[in-house]
């Protein structure tokens, strides 16, 4: 029996055993209400409300402190021996490598084809308000994390649920978060091995066989595959040896060079078609508040935008903290604020600059995607790019492949916390979970398994409504946290010695496990 023949028979396996549970589930946390004849889904109301709350509730932190979060990232208020393993500018490029992706490459042009050049400005106000909401549960990771007697760290909803509702409403709420906690760890493990890395993989290779001849090329063949696979899961497996350390070096040095190469060529594309830039920008504002709009007119593009930003960036969901708890901070909310640019960075930016040059460059592909013609929303990116730079489509897909092994690796760091809360940390069990994790990545490139990845966007979205309610009931807590550190902030420009923040509501709860 061919290698080929295996993978198709499971596949189909799994498809059929896993398609009805994917399907009830995704009704489920997916469910849609019509709105003006078109639908929202009631998962992306929970996130987006939660961002408006925490807007208001901290008085626009992600706008009125941008300038102190950028320096905390420079590195202007690091403290001299803080705990943690990586300083706050890797924190933030491990986080960002998580949600920087094919999202915000294919996922922006079915947004802008499907919501129209609209959808551009609610993604936009969208990662404007989760900005907030990553603020709040980034410093929860901190305040709540463990650090352990060997100098790492683990973080997370599955650590900031227990102990911070176990702080705040006693027993009861230790016994809540605990099983919250478990739920938690199930959850993020669960998307990361499909969604974080066998997607992820198999989106790469299929990209990669693309430009390389098709599947008459000679990656095309399910040996290419199955080399392709085996290249990934030996980087990947080297990196998650290293731990988050190792995870941070690459990624300061990956996703910084991946968004650069990526946005100056957005950048070209743009200034070659100067001349259209005021009507695409007038095409935007008008597709967001023109109520003759493609899919359902201004609520359409509403919900099509706000759809695209917070499956993109991921704020509310939990995931974030997990990396950017190994921070070496002595104030949580330092972190918090670094956290707030990760939005910034993936929708405002990186999304942004997607949708506009797929608007001004306007390839054949966009328009015809805009009629219901089932295209790709990698194809649609990539001719928008080859309408000035006919070569940048192999620099795209090196850029996905990337992009893709950043995610992978990141996802992994979150997956090996979550396994380690649920079957310990013993140098066994993080072993056998490495190469678990690593026989995903080969498997990615030769399964499509897409019933189990459905699956897993469901079960991650659902951890969403878990970890949202923590961050209300835990909001008192990060404000106390932001004025502890806005304080820091304010001696150490006057000059004055660093206060002693040892009292339990501004230290970080670092337990020694």
């Amino acid at each position: 029996m061919s290698l080929d023949s295996i993978t198709n028979s499971v596949d189909k396996a799994v498809s059929d055993f896993v398609e009805p549970i994917a399907t009830k589930m995704g009704e489920v946390v997916f469910y849609a209400v019509p709105i003006g004849g078109t639908e929202m889904p009631l998962i992306v109301t929970w996130l987006v409300v939660a961002g408006l709350v925490f807007s208001a509730w901290f008085g626009l932190v992600q706008i009125r402190k941008f300038r102190l979060a950028v320096d905390v990232v420079r590195g202007k208020y690091d403290e001299k021996g803080s705990s943690g393993e990586v300083n706050h500018f890797q924190a933030l490029t491990a986080a960002v490598s998580g949600t920087v992706g094919l999202g915000n490459i294919a996922g922006v042009a079915v947004a802008v084809s499907i919501g129209g050049p609209g959808a551009t400005f609610w993604m936009i106000l969208c990662g404007l308000l989760g900005m907030a909401t990553k603020f709040v549960e980034v410093t929860l990771g901190v305040k709540y994390r463990d650090v352990h007697p060997d100098g790492t760290v683990s973080g997370g909803p599955m650590h900031y649920l227990p102990k911070g509702l176990a702080d705040r409403f006693g027993k009861n709420g230790k016994v809540l978060g605990r099983v919250l906690a478990v739920l938690a760890s199930a959850m993020v493990l669960f998307f990361g091995l499909f969604g974080g890395n066998l997607f992820q993989v198999n989106q790469s290779y299929a990209q990669l066989v693309s430009v390389a001849g098709g599947e008459d090329g000679a990656l095309g063949s399910s040996t290419g595959a199955l080399f392709f696979g085996l290249v990934v899961a030996v980087v990947v497996g080297i990196v998650l040896l290293g731990g988050i350390r190792s995870i941070a070096n690459v990624t300061s040095r990956l996703v910084p060079a991946m968004a650069a190469i990526y946005i100056a060529a957005c950048l070209i594309v743009i200034v070659v078609n100067a001349g259209a830039i005021p009507d695409a920008i007038g095409s935007i504002f008008e597709g967001a508040f023109n109520p003759e709009g493609v899919a359902g007119g201004i609520l359409g593009a509403l919900i099509i935008g706000f759809k695209r930003a917070a499956f993109s960036n991921e704020a509310g969901l939990g995931s974030a903290p997990i990396a950017h708890s190994a921070v070496k901070t002595k104030h949580p909310a330092s972190e918090g604020l670094v956290a707030l640019l990760e939005p910034f960075i993936d929708t405002v930016v990186v999304c942004t600059m997607t949708a506009l040059t797929i608007v001004i460059a306007s390839p054949a592909s966009w328009h015809k995607a805009r009629t219901d013609e089932s295209i790709g929303g990698v194809t649609i990116t990539s001719d928008a790019f080859e309408t000035v730079l006919p070569w940048f489509p192999y620099i795209l897909t090196i850029a996905v492949m990337l992009f893709a092994v950043s995610t992978v690796l990141t996802w992994g760091y979150y997956c090996l916390k979550a396994w380690c809360y649920l079957f310990g940390r013993s140098k066994v069990s993080e072993l056998t979970f490495k190469v678990v994790y690593t026989l995903f990545a080969v498997a990615g490139a030769l399964l499509t398994l897409q019933t189990l990845i459905d699956l897993a966007d469901a079960v991650l979205f659902s951890l969403a409504v878990i970890n949202i309610i923590g961050l209300y009931l835990l909001a008192p807590v990060v404000k106390r946290e932001l004025n502890s550190f806005l304080e820091f902030v304010r001696r150490r420009k006057a000059g004055l010695p660093d206060s002693d923040d040892s009292d339990e509501d501004s230290a970080p709860a670092q337990a020694t496990v």
